[in-house]
């Protein structure tokens, strides 16, 4: 085994709602993929936009989250080759998903900074952090797609 995964063609980023975590991804994939992957992001439950999500990406030079929340009820299109969970709940509710399915998992740890508490600056670096942390992780799982946008 070389430890290559497959590329997939299309990603669903899932958190618990679709407020920060997923849809930071999101933006920050459909930068640094190939335009031929299709990415998108959801949550397990409906969420509220968060403004933080919206000041990081664009300290980044990424654009504003194109969509507000949504559940995985809401998406169009029901069918990945590869669903990355981002929290506990989602991990959970992506494998029930597909138990049935032949589509890839895979979890990624990733702090809520919505808990981060201090001023301003501080709840600002909690989000940076995660930013940076999806841009990382997305760079790694996806080398040789990523153009290295973000």
């Amino acid at each position: 085994m070389t430890g290559e995964r497959a590329r997939p063609k299309s990603i669903l980023f899932l958190c618990g709602m679709n407020a920060i975590r997923s849809p930071m991804a999101e933006t920050i994939a459909r930068k640094m993929l190939d335009r031929g992957i299709f990415v998108s992001s959801a949550g397990v439950r409906a969420g509220e936009r968060d403004p933080f999500v919206d000041a990081v990406l664009n300290e980044a030079g990424l654009p504003e989250v194109a969509h507000a929340p949504r559940t995985l009820d809401d998406l169009e299109d029901d069918y990945f080759d590869l669903i990355v969970t981002l929290a506990p709940e989602a991990h959970h509710a992506a494998l029930e998903l597909t138990r049935s399915m032949s589509i890839d998992v895979e979890y990624w740890p990733t702090a809520d900074p919505s808990v981060a508490t201090g001023t301003r600056e501080q709840i600002m670096a909690a989000y940076r952090d995660v930013r940076d942390r999806l841009a990382a992780q997305i760079g790694r799982r996806f080398g040789n797609d990523a153009d290295h946008g973000a």
